[in-house]
């Protein structure tokens, strides 16, 4: 009889210890062990794109986006990967997590998280890549408490560019996840 309250405590120490372990900053934010930072910290990362607005669809910065209010879809529905990973960058975590925030507040909204690719490599292969980008969105806000019911993938690989043509500008705006709500 003693050992129901103790497997009681016990859940609910893991429970707090699991919960801890999600909100550190280190590592991945989907779990794989190859895209490490490493990946995140090349290319032009240090420019400060989450508050200068780089990208035309991105005229919100990254931290604005995560102090509005639950009851509004964030601003900020597009977030950018780097050449061939499908790791979320560090500056675009608060935009993810301002989403996270509005789905959870919000339990009856749904969201489609489109994945896109460069024009670069087999079609077959963008079409996987884009998967993974909306599957690491998908895993990253389903860790921050976001139903799995309310969150669904497509991928569209090179299919539907954002930017025409074959200079390293147009492939950066091609490699996202768009929020669709």
């Amino acid at each position: 009889m003693q050992l129901k309250p103790l497997a009681r405590s016990l859940a609910v120490a893991l429970s707090i210890v699991v919960i801890a372990g999600c909100s550190s900053t280190g590592g991945t934010q989907d779990g794989d062990s190859y895209g490490s930072q490493d990946g995140s910290s090349m290319g032009s990362n240090t420019s400060g794109v989450g508050t200068s607005g780089q990208y035309g669809s991105t005229s919100g910065s990254g931290a604005g986006a995560g102090q509005q209010a639950d009851s509004r879809i964030p601003e900020v529905r597009t977030i950018y990967f780097d050449y061939d990973r499908d790791t979320i960058k560090s500056e675009y975590e608060s935009v993810v997590m301002a989403h996270a925030r509005y789905l959870r507040a919000n339990p009856n909204a749904r969201v489609v998280l489109h994945g896109h690719t460069d024009e670069r490599g087999t079609r077959e292969y963008n079409m996987a890549l884009g998967e993974r980008r909306a599957g690491a969105v998908q895993r990253f806000l389903n860790i921050q408490g976001v139903s799995p019911s309310q969150m669904s993938v497509v991928s569209y690989g090179e299919e539907r560019p954002e930017a025409s043509g074959q200079s390293e500008s147009a492939y950066s705006q091609n490699r996202r996840v768009v929020f669709n709500y």
